[in-house]
């Protein structure tokens, strides 16, 4: 028996809006009191994702609404390219200067690109969110072994769920018959916010003085 998962989708969809400009918002506050660049970066980077959950939930709409049935293709690559911009910001918030200093580094950022050159538009935003995530993991695991900050772990563990999720709805691209695939997407990807929301309030209000390596 096929199950039905559209109505939780969309539900989860305006959960991720939610969540995601929640943090943005609590981010800027935190800007203006600390004019940290880690912040301000943050801000960017969530209002992003919370406008690829928009996007998406119009992707869903779309089904019984003849105008957005009529460019879901276009809404998809639109909510696709919001949401890996938004990775590329939460991911290297904490990397960017290094990256700039290191020719190193900024050949790991190439190489999935080469990697993956003639495949198709969706796909390609698909992988390039996951690297972008997965570089960000690394760096942030990488990080909690010297600081060995609590925050620092929660982010590392908000971005491997993010690293999953996205992995999922690569999947979903290439699986469309499989329904489960696109929930299982939203639910990790919400984990992992939620999740990445709590060092972001707690230096936002004052009771850490780091947020780690975001």
């Amino acid at each position: 028996m096929v199950t039905d998962t559209a109505p939780i989708e969309e539900i989860l969809q305006f959960i991720g809006v939610f969540v995601s400009f929640s943090i943005a918002y609590v981010s800027f506050k935190g800007v203006r009191r600390t004019e940290s660049p880690a912040l301000m970066r943050l801000t960017t980077a969530f209002v992003f994702l919370g406008l690829g959950f928009v996007v998406e939930g119009l992707v869903g709409l779309g089904v019984s609404i003849p105008f957005l049935s009529s460019i879901t293709a276009t809404l998809v690559i639109l909510g696709l390219v919001l949401e890996t911009t938004g990775y590329f910001f939460l991911a290297f918030s904490h990397a960017i200067d290094v990256m700039l200093s290191k020719k190193l580094a900024l050949g790991f950022l190439i190489f999935p690109v080469l990697a993956i050159n003639g495949s198709e538009l969706s796909d390609l935003l698909s992988i390039l969110s996951f690297y972008f995530v997965l570089y960000g993991v690394v760096e942030t695991f990488y990080s909690y072994r010297t600081s060995r900050n609590p925050n620092t772990l929660l982010i590392a563990g908000g971005l491997s769920l993010l690293a999953v999720g996205i992995f999922a709805q690569w999947l979903s691209l290439l699986y469309i018959s499989v329904n489960l695939l696109p929930l299982v997407e939203i639910l990790l990807k919400e984990m992992g916010l939620m999740l990445l929301f709590v060092p972001v309030l707690s230096y936002t209000f004052g009771r850490e003085k780091t947020i780690g390596p975001v």
